[in-house]
């Protein structure tokens, strides 16, 4: 039964990661580009760990080495360490690509015309 749950996590985070690399792809502006590089991968990255997480776990219960609670907590810092990086990342390439004169696809009104 617990293989399922860990084969649905990570089947997915395959699903968004590949969606991430597709939008990376496919999207016309660095900024949809960062919005794909993060938002999915960051949720993608978070069920792809989860999985790891309630592996470590499974395997931790009946044996009670501690070898599988450091796979455990270090998988989980992994997310926190994620999560806490990848908009401050997307955050710098956004504001880089807004003082670079790089402007969005499309835009009709530019609300940050002259404020930087």
């Amino acid at each position: 039964m617990i293989e399922y749950v860990i084969t649905i996590f990570l089947a997915i985070g395959v699903i968004f990661n590949f969606l991430a690399s597709i939008g990376i792809l496919r999207f016309p502006d660095v900024y949809t580009r960062i919005h794909a590089a993060t938002k999915c991968t960051t949720f993608g990255t978070i069920f792809i760990v989860l999985a790891t997480v309630v592996y470590s776990l499974y395997n931790w219960l009946p044996t009670r080495d501690p070898r599988w609670v450091t796979i455990g907590i270090h998988s989980a810092l992994v997310v926190i360490f994620l999560v806490l990086t990848n908009p401050v990342g997307a955050h710098a390439i956004g504001r880089a690509a807004r003082k670079s004169g790089i402007r969005p696809y499309g835009a009709v009104i530019d609300e940050l015309e002259g404020k930087l």
